[in-house]
């Protein structure tokens, strides 16, 4: 995220994805569900960047400096999500009653 003032179409968009990853983690170990969607979120930001270079020249010069934009976001949220887990370990991991 650019900022730290997210719309709520980001927080329905992000729902929809972990929905879709619980979803997954029921076929699959949740290992297996998350590394596909590490997978799918690095291909994607890929075509980001291909996308705004509009060229191959352009975006392996570029590459670098994306590599360190997406790698320091992703360390930022998981920073921030791991603390959020730890603030609220008891309640985020009660047994999901079925």
């Amino acid at each position: 995220m650019s900022n730290n003032t997210a719309s709520p179409e980001f927080w329905q968009r992000v729902d929809a994805v972990i929905n879709l990853v619980n979803d997954q983690s029921e076929a699959t170990s949740p290992s297996e569900a998350g590394a596909s969607a590490l997978f799918a979120s690095a291909r994607f930001n890929a075509f980001l960047l291909a996308q705004s270079t509009g060229s191959a020249e352009n975006m392996a010069l570029e590459k670098e400096r994306a590599l360190e934009y997406f790698t320091g976001q992703f360390r930022e949220m998981m920073v921030a999500n791991i603390d959020n887990f730890i603030e609220n370990y008891a309640q985020f991991m009660q047994p999901n009653p079925q």
